[in-house]
């Protein structure tokens, strides 16, 4: 049996304090994703499902239990560790890009590498190439402002997977998006699968997306089914 990616065990989140404050939102849930499994989690709005991916990629700790990455257990790194980490093994992609505007298609894909510490010429060499993976190679001087909306999700996933991480969870990553664009991406996702392993746990309310799932679960009453 392969041994899990990403291994939750009696997560539980709350927010607030105070019963009538306290909200919450994942109770006791386990959740266990293998290398290179495409899982997708559907679910009500506000059940839950972006805490989920925080708390999986360890942008937010929960309240209890515990979670595992490649054996590694994230709940108990430091502040620093977990950043180190999330360069390192993770990438995120979100409904809204979250691109710097001033900044082109090549320069936003060149920030994680320029985080991590890569020289500007590594940087911009995986940059390009990650860029030309997604169909993006004549637009690499174009600012966020004059790429369409589908070009802009594309250098999200590009910036995504440019350091070649293990895992990447998206949230709602074509909510935005028209349904022909929103195709095109969920095709590029699917591809990134194929040819680099990457494992993708991904929100969504899109059914055409779900479909493309090895794995569709459900959120509901804080835990999965």
């Amino acid at each position: 049996m392969t041994e899990a990616l990403i291994r939750a065990e009696g997560l539980g989140k709350i927010y607030g304090d105070g019963d009538r404050h306290r909200v919450e939102v994942l109770r006791d849930l386990d959740l266990s994703v293998v290398p290179g499994e495409k899982v997708v989690i559907v679910g009500q709005s506000g059940v839950g499902k972006s805490t989920l991916l925080h708390v999986l990629g360890a942008l937010d700790r929960p309240t209890t239990g515990q979670v595992w990455f490649g054996g590694e257990s994230l709940t108990t790194m430091s502040e620093r560790d977990l950043a180190e980490f999330r360069n390192r093994e993770i990438g995120f992609i979100f409904q809204f890009h979250h691109l710097l505007p001033d900044f082109t298609a090549l320069e936003n894909t060149m920030m994680p590498g320029l985080i991590r510490g890569l020289s500007w010429h590594e940087a911009e060499e995986r940059a390009q190439a990650v860029l030309r993976q997604v169909g993006l190679s004549q637009r690499l001087d174009h600012k966020p402002g004059e790429l369409s909306g589908g070009e802009q999700q594309r250098v999200a996933v590009a910036r995504a997977v440019v350091l070649s991480p293990r895992a990447v969870l998206a949230d709602e990553p074509t909510g935005n998006l028209d349904p022909a664009t929103a195709d095109e991406v969920h095709e590029l996702l699917m591809d990134l699968n194929r040819t680099r392993s990457i494992t993708l746990v991904i929100v969504t309310h899109n059914d055409r997306l779900a479909a493309l799932a090895d794995r569709t679960l459900r959120l509901q009453g804080g835990r999965l089914g």
